[in-house]
Formats: C-alpha cells, sequence, structure tokens
C-alpha cells in the first residue's frame, strides 16, 4: 500500500459539505466520501465533539487521519470520521460551540479573524492507495485505538456494497423502522450495529459469529436486504401474537431462535398470559426471563427458570430427622451426598418449604424428576 502524509487546511475539508440520509456525507469539493459504508453510524457524545473544536481552536495537533483513495481518484475517510463530521457540522451552523471565557458561539457568529484561523488549521493527512483488501485491513489496525469498533462494525468493513447499505437502512439509524418495531425486544446500540446484528443472526439461525459472516458474505453482492427485514418482521410478529402484555424481562431474549424452534406450534395467547403472570409472581421463579421458552417448550426446561433451592438450614434438619437414610433406595448416606428433593414437584404445584422437603441421594434425586 502507498501511503503520502498531506496537509489540509479545514477551508479545503469543508468546501461543498453536503450531510444528506439519501447521499450520504461528502466534502472536500465533493472528492471526500466522509461516511463509507463501512464506517460506524456518528457516535460522538457533545463533549468528544466539543473538544475537537476547542482542539482546533487552539491550535493544538489534532491526530492525525486517514483517506483512502478510490480509482477514479476520489478519497474516503478511513479513520477520522467522528473529528471530520465534527469540525464540518460546526462550519455549517449546525451547533454551537464555546468555553466560560469565551462563551458559546455559533461559527458564523465568530469574528472574522476566528473563523480564519480556524479555517487555515491544517489537518494531517495519510492518504493511502492500494487493493480493496489493503484498506480494510488497514482500516482494521487503526481503528485498534479510539472508540473501538464493534463486531458487527468491522464485518460492515468487511462486506461492503449494496446489501450492507440497505440493511443499514432498515437497522442501523435513530428512529429506523426496526427500531419502531421491535426495539422494546433488542438490546444494544442501534446506530453501533446492534439491531443489524441481531437480526442477521436471527436469519441465520444461529449464535456463532462465523454464520452472521457466512450469511453477508453470501448476500455481499445483492442488490436489497428485503430478505432480512421480512424474516425480521415475522419474529417481532410471531412474538407480539404469542406473548400479547409486553413486560421488561422480554428484552433482549433470542426470540429469532425460538421462532426457529417454536414457530410452527400453536399456542393459546391469552392461555399464556395468564401462564405468564403466574410464573412471574411465583416467589420460586427467580429468572422470570426464562418463563417464556419454558412455557411455549415441552415445559421441561426448569433450569430455564432457576428456581430456587432449598435453605442449607432446613435440609440439615430434613437430613437428621431422616437419619441420613434416603427414602427411595433406603441407602445411608453422608449429608454431602444428598439433594433436598421437592415432595410435591414444583411443576404440581409443591413449593419450596419445609413441610415440602425430602433429602434424596443423589441418583434417587436424578431419576425422580416430575413423579410424585
Amino acid at each position: 500500500m502507498k501511503i503520502e502524509l498531506k496537509k489540509i487546511a479545514i477551508r479545503e475539508l469543508v468546501d461543498g459539505y453536503v450531510d444528506d440520509p439519501e447521499r450520504g456525507v461528502s466534502g472536500y469539493g465533493g472528492r471526500l466520501d466522509i461516511r463509507p459504508e463501512y464506517q460506524r453510524e456518528f457516535v460522538y457524545k457533545e463533549k468528544d465533539r466539543d473538544a475537537v473544536i476547542r482542539t482546533v481552536m487552539r491550535g493544538f495537533p489534532l491526530n492525525v487521519m486517514y483517506w483512502a483513495k478510490k480509482k477514479d481518484g476520489t478519497f474516503e475517510v478511513m479513520d477520522g470520521q467522528q473529528r471530520t463530521i465534527s469540525i464540518c457540522q460546526y462550519v455549517a451552523g449546525d451547533f454551537a460551540w464555546g468555553d466560560l471565557e469565551l462563551g458559546k458561539k455559533y461559527f458564523h457568529r465568530q469574528a472574522k479573524d476566528i473563523q480564519d484561523k480556524f479555517l487555515d488549521y491544517e489537518l494531517m493527512v495519510y492518504l493511502c492507495e492500494g487493493e480493496e483488501s489493503e484498506k480494510i485491513d488497514w482500516f482494521r489496525t487503526i481503528n485498534i485505538a479510539g472508540l473501538e469498533l464493534t463486531e458487527q462494525e468491522m464485518r460492515n468493513a468487511i462486506y461492503p456494497g449494496p446489501w450492507v447499505s440497505d440493511a443499514k437502512r432498515y437497522f442501523s439509524k435513530p428512529g429506523c423502522v426496526a427500531y419502531k418495531l421491535g426495539g422494546k425486544y433488542l438490546k444494544g446500540e442501534v446506530d453501533r450495529q446492534a439491531y443489524l446484528e441481531t437480526a442477521i443472526q436471527w436469519i441465520a439461525n444461529t449464535d456463532k459469529a462465523k454464520a452472521i459472516d457466512e450469511y453477508m458474505g453470501i448476500h455481499q453482492g445483492d442488490e436489497e436486504a428485503t430478505e432480512l427485514w421480512i424474516h425480521f418482521q415475522k419474529v417481532i410478529n410471531w412474538v407480539e401474537t404469542i406473548f400479547p402484555t409486553y413486560r421488561k424481562e422480554m428484552k433482549g431474549l433470542d426470540w429469532g431462535r425460538l421462532y426457529e424452534k417454536y414457530g410452527e406450534r400453536k399456542y393459546n395467547p391469552a392461555k399464556l398470559d395468564k401462564e405468564v403472570a403466574e410464573l412471574m409472581a411465583d416467589r420460586d421463579v427467580q429468572r422470570h426471563s426464562g418463563v417464556y421458552e419454558f412455557l411455549i417448550s415441552d415445559r421441561t426446561l426448569f433450569e430455564k427458570l432457576n428456581l430456587r433451592a432449598f435453605d442449607p438450614d432446613d435440609m440439615r434438619v430434613a437430613y437428621e430427622s431422616q437419619k441420613g437414610v434416603c427414602p427411595i433406595c433406603k441407602g445411608k448416606f453422608a449429608f454431602e451426598e444428598m439433594r433436598g428433593d421437592h415432595i410435591k414437584p414444583w411443576s404440581k404445584g409443591g413449593k419450596t418449604v419445609p413441610e415440602n422437603l425430602q433429602m434424596l441421594c443423589a441418583d434417587c434425586n436424578a431419576r425422580k424428576s416430575d413423579k410424585f
């Protein structure tokens, strides 16, 4: 890869600056693609944005930036997007900046000499020229520092093209359609690609990163991501149909996996809704988020509920009253070799109370299951 260091004045950078939802973000007289497909959405906090402007205003050195040269002679920002947009937005009048000494002012309200000083500030930019694979590898390297890329942001860099651009339209912008439809069921930041990653994971039917990469690789050249959006809608609509009452415990569950595994089964939403409420109120159920998979499965996945265990003191009392004898096999065991067991199984209404406690040897406890 050929790399050349060049000084570029801010007035050159902001020449022809455009930030358009359809056409993207560009500057440098229309020759610089400020936000390529593989770059993250603009995520700078106000304090970070203001720090960039303060650095320039005081004439302090700003971290070096990297631009990649395209075959047509134009450029795209490889590293420095956040700083570049902060500068361009300030000059464009998108926000005011200031400190206790100067007070906040929009750029056009600054004195002429201050404006000129700002516009004449020279950015240190490395111009990089090479093959696409070299640019992506370089992009990985230079983004180790600063605001580290998420795994999905990195995948967007590895599989650029029309498919990922269209997918980001659905899943990657604040207020996007995926957020409006299913935001309450998803965790993570939409502009850090968490929603896009989840949607691909759901359609790839796996929680392994390799499958997400494979799916993106297969569809990289597709013109649109309609299949992904349709599948996402199917999952969310299924969830809202069988569980009509939303609860905060539903957020972040792997609904894509559950849809793939149980989506063809028939359920009574009203009955499920009542059973969810009952389990949420059951003091023995300690993992409320596990209620949903427990109910739509064969109702044998008790580990999903993390049922409350018997108190160790109550277990010792029961052990002594049984004289260490397992009531099923009649063998005698040390306390450490026995397990607290519900006489009447929890699934049949038994509670985790001393009156419903017996001590069984480990083997008998494992074999007993729901027998009563």
